[in-house]
């Protein structure tokens, strides 16, 4: 018995010319989130160099202290010249180690989500590290988790100014304070948004009719 022909075979043979060039350009993406692992190994280089400049200050290695206290220093400020990493300076770096992890999550979400959405599918269906997320991914869906994660990275670096606050003045707090609410009042409108689109659909289409 001959084995049944593959649909996606049967679909490309059906699609005209000038369709099927426009449907394939979808794949001129892929260089794009190739860029972006390129992007998320530098996020890593990046946090294993603050981590052992922050573990080297610990144990009084000077360099590393003043790497360290140069990093969390705002611009245009003076470093100080501590001779033991203080608790705020620990502070501030871990909260930067942390904010390189959260920008991190939102690379992996944005590679995985958006090539899965966009591009191809991943077929990892029962596969046993598939993202809990991902079996459940569409455009909407993917907007929603995007806010929440520049939400949740907005809030480390506000975080981080209210922790040395000192260091700044009064209207770049204020004004990093409203970016964040911008933010936040941005997530909550596309949620909203994301939570109204079924219901204008079932009321556009009416409801379901019992059998």
């Amino acid at each position: 018995m001959a084995n049944p022909p593959d649909p996606l075979t049967l679909a490309s043979a059906r699609m005209k010319p000038l369709p099927h060039l426009i449907f394939m350009s979808r794949w001129l993406q892929l260089p794009l989130y190739l860029g972006l692992i390129v992007a998320q190994g530098v996020y890593v280089w990046h946090f294993w160099v603050e981590l052992v400049h922050l573990v080297e200050a610990a144990f009084g290695n000077q360099d590393a202290l003043q790497a360290i206290i140069t990093a969390v220093t705002p611009p245009g400020q003076a470093a100080s010249t501590a001779k033991t990493p203080s608790e705020t300076v620990i502070m501030l770096v871990v909260l930067g180690l942390i904010d390189v992890v959260m920008i991190s999550n939102l690379l992996i979400m944005v590679i995985v989500g958006g090539y899965e959405t966009f591009v191809s599918r991943m077929r990892l269906e029962g596969h046993p590290d598939q993202p809990e997320w991902l079996s459940h991914v569409n455009a909407s869906v993917l907007k929603v988790k995007l806010a929440t994660a520049i939400i949740g990275i907005s809030s480390i670096h506000l975080l981080k100014s209210f922790i040395n606050a000192q260091a700044y003045d009064e209207k770049t707090l204020l004004w990093q304070t409203a970016i964040h609410i911008t933010f936040l009042l941005s997530a909550m409108a596309i949620a909203a948004t994301d939570r109204l689109m079924p219901q204008a659909a079932r009321g556009k289409h009416g409801a379901p009719r019992a059998h």
